[in-house]
């Protein structure tokens, strides 16, 4: 069942998505090569904490870290580690969540550590551009695989692939609701957009096949043939006319 969340729940979510968004913004600058992950991992729930919300990831199905700090062909779920140091021309994915009285934000980013290769960055820009040809479709209306249709056209026009294993979600009091929103898809299924939907899309985007494989510590997913993938997501509000971004 998809909520519909009021005009109240949606503030709730606009003031955690405001510290979500932030937190994104400043990793711009934050993140430097001979840092760990766990760097950011601190700096990520120390600030999620200093405004008084939690870290929706610490301890969700056992998760140990307030953010998933992903490097290169890790896709998603990357466990901080102060072993884990990140090198000038890696790609690193962050995804954050964010509660505030009970209600979550949700959302990630991929940055370029120094001078990476333009493939690299190519992917990074290509996996960004392909959320706003989703979102495109994102507005009351609309069936919810146009928004996945998008996304895997552009993707794939571009010499990518999309990630099949991992998708984007509904997100409210939980971190996880209804309905899941594949990246790929033939536009005009599934279910109508309604105005009050609130939505985390998500676009997981690599350069190689779409296979994936979970390391054993049973969270990190790679991608199976080592090419590097990319990340990007905020959470959105379904309205009849543009969707509202709550985290950007």
């Amino acid at each position: 069942m998809i909520i519909i969340k009021s005009k109240q729940e949606i503030d709730l979510m606009r003031e955690s998505g405001k510290v979500t968004g932030y937190i994104l913004k400043t990793l711009e600058d934050f993140i430097k090569p001979g840092m760990s992950t766990m760097d950011i991992d601190r700096y990520v729930e120390e600030t999620i904490r200093k405004n008084k919300m939690i870290p929706s990831f610490k301890g969700y199905g056992g998760f140990p870290g307030s953010a998933c700090v992903s490097i290169n062909e890790e896709v998603v779920h990357g466990i901080p580690d102060k072993h884990r140091i990140i090198q000038e021309g890696d790609i690193v994915s962050v995804d954050v969540g964010s509660t505030y009285k009970g209600y979550v934000s949700d959302a990630a980013r991929t940055y370029a550590i120094g001078k990476v290769e333009p493939e690299a960055q190519r992917l990074i820009d290509v996996t960004r551009e392909s959320f706003f040809e989703g979102i495109k479709f994102a507005r009351a209306g609309n069936r919810l695989s146009d928004i996945s249709h998008a996304i895997q056209v552009h993707a794939e026009g571009a010499g990518f692939s999309v990630i099949r294993d991992f998708v984007g979600h509904g997100v409210g009091r939980d971190m996880h609701e209804d309905p899941q929103i594949p990246n790929y898809g033939k536009a005009g299924k599934g279910p109508r957009l309604v105005s009050g939907m609130v939505f985390a899309i998500e676009p997981m985007i690599c350069q190689g096949g779409y296979e994936v494989e979970t390391l054993l510590n049973d969270w990190t997913v790679v991608t199976a043939d080592g090419k590097l993938a990319a990340h990007y997501e905020n959470t959105v509000v379904i309205n009849d006319g543009e969707p509202e971004l709550l985290t950007l």
